[in-house]
């Protein structure tokens, strides 16, 4: 053998060797995110929903990574996998199965029900996420841990340095402190007449026809429709013709136009926070936390209580927290806003489940509005007392005393109710929320109200067809002004079937409703 032959069969080893070490390098990573689609949040949350059925107890749970726009997928087996894969998202093969996570969660609550914790089940780090804040000392600290190193590898322990608790105020705190929307304010300045007045302005017949967010039809217009057909949601019904409440200090004359979600309200020496307007069988109301209707019976949009707006029809607390108030005057028109502290309003056309990772925005009359992130979901929260709720959404978006009930929302789509947590909007902390669809089922409220209701009245310019394609025309707006609501028909599906609504298989995150 030659020198040249030599040197080129040493090349070929020193190859073959570089292979060697490089090959399982290239496969160390379980994950296989190399061929992952990217998705839109909307369309990752109907893929990811389609999956978890098709997987069943194979499946753990998912998740939405922003950062990457990306679906991870928790499976527990390979093959299990591959079909993810298939489908575009990322496969990450885990150890727990949801059903070991839900029977730690109720391992936690059988045997470590303390006063100042909370867990929720955290598809990211594939364990139920225990947090004790800063009362959880002592006796109360050994029973938590006595319980959770059982559970070593399902359940991970952290510290707040805040104290659970729910978040209604005194009425002798003024709101606006903080930034939100000052007690006089929270009705007039940015509040329901106003907003509401303009409606035709802020998402009317000119903006795409279709209403939604606002604008071009991109705000999930097509996903606003009458029956919520998708995913658990509720249809958006037109804002109809609503009157002025505006500019009268405390709260005006809320009662002819109705106030927005995040909006101040009052009642039994509490303050809390307006949610979401709805409608009951073609009746104004609105929901907010349970524990501030079991406060009072009667809310005003004033401290001093000369503007009463609604009645407590159902409060349901502990275990849930929501509670729907019926405005006493029939004829308000209430529109379906958020109020956004600053002048405006974000319009709501409907409900969605809560997934982690789904970027949220929060409305309270403490601190306005404020955002952040789901981090878990079926969280238990122990506010002492006996008040223990279950089936909460766990953030990381700060609140304070005051925003009890407040809207927690995603771009057009309402996601939860202000229920309480830890921490404070300088320090940062943990909020929980009540989801909204558990509220509108057990309520047989809707999304929506005003001359639209849930999707009645007469289509205002043809709001399904003119969504581009989003689906039959379910759910127009009664009046034109409240053409910004007009449910723009198969709710949940504008994201495969609208070019407005602009979903597409790997989307656009700015302007796109949720679905």
């Amino acid at each position: 053998m030659n020198k040249r032959t030599l040197a080129i069969s040493g090349a070929a080893v020193a190859a073959l060797g570089a292979a060697a070490i490089l090959l399982p390098n290239a496969n160390a990573n379980p994950d296989k995110t190399s061929g992952a689609k990217t998705f839109s949040s909307p369309v990752a949350v109907k893929l990811a929903r389609s999956l978890a059925a098709d997987l069943g107890d194979n499946g753990a749970g998912w998740y939405y990574d922003n950062a990457n726009r990306q679906l991870v997928m928790n499976v527990v087996d390979e093959d299990s996998a591959e079909g993810v894969r298939a489908k575009g998202a990322v496969a990450k093969i885990v150890t727990n199965s949801m059903e070991d996570l839900k029977a730690a969660t109720k391992t936690l609550s059988s045997d470590a029900s303390v006063p100042g914790t909370a867990w929720s089940i955290d598809p990211v780090t594939n364990k139920v996420q225990v947090t004790a804040d800063r009362t959880v000392t002592g006796a109360k600290w050994a029973t938590l841990t006595k319980a959770t190193d059982q559970m070593e590898g399902t359940v991970s322990v952290k510290r707040s340095q805040g104290e659970f608790k729910k978040f209604d105020g005194e009425e002798a705190a003024q709101p606006g402190d903080n930034g939100g929307a000052g007690a006089g304010d929270a009705a007039g300045d940015a509040g329901a007449g106003d907003a509401a007045g303009n409606a035709g302005a802020a998402g009317g017949a000119d903006d795409a026809g279709a209403g939604g967010a606002g604008d071009a039809g991109a705000g999930g217009a097509g996903d606003a429709g009458a029956g919520g057909a998708d995913g658990g949601e509720q249809g958006a019904g037109g804002a109809g013709d609503a009157g002025g409440a505006g500019d009268a200090g405390g709260g005006g004359d809320a009662a002819a136009g109705g106030l927005d979600g995040g909006d101040a309200i009052f009642g039994g020496g509490a303050r809390c926070s307006l949610g979401f307007n709805v409608s009951v069988d073609g009746a104004p109301g609105f929901l907010t936390a349970g524990h501030c209707g079991n406060a009072s019976q009667t809310w005003t949009s004033d401290e001093a209580g000369a503007q009463q707006v609604g009645t407590v029809q159902d409060s349901k607390f502990p275990e849930n927290d929501f509670a729907l108030v019926m405005y006493d005057d029939a004829t308000t028109q209430a529109s379906s806003t958020v109020d956004l502290q600053n002048g405006s309003t974000q319009e709501i056309g409907r409900a969605v489940e809560a997934s982690v990772g789904l970027k949220v925005q929060r409305s309270g009359s403490t601190t306005g509005v404020t955002d952040g992130t789901v981090t878990g979901l079926n969280a238990t929260v122990n506010y002492g007392n006996g008040d223990i709720v279950n089936g909460l959404i766990q953030t990381d978006v700060c609140a304070e005393p005051g925003d009890s009930g407040g809207a927690m929302f995603a771009e057009d789509a309402a996601v939860g109710l202000t229920s309480g947590g830890s921490g404070d909007c300088t320090q940062g902390g943990e909020t929980f929320f009540q989801p909204v669809t558990g509220a509108l089922e057990a309520t047989g409220a809707v999304i929506g109200a005003g001359d639209g209701g849930a999707g009645g009245g007469d289509a205002a310019g043809g709001a399904g067809d003119a969504a581009g394609g989003a689906g039959d025309a379910a759910g127009g707006a009664g009046d034109a002004a409240g053409a910004g609501n007009a449910g723009a028909g198969d709710a949940g599906n504008a994201g495969d079937a609208g070019a407005a609504a602009g979903v597409g298989d790997t989307g656009n995150d700015a302007g796109q409703g949720l679905n």
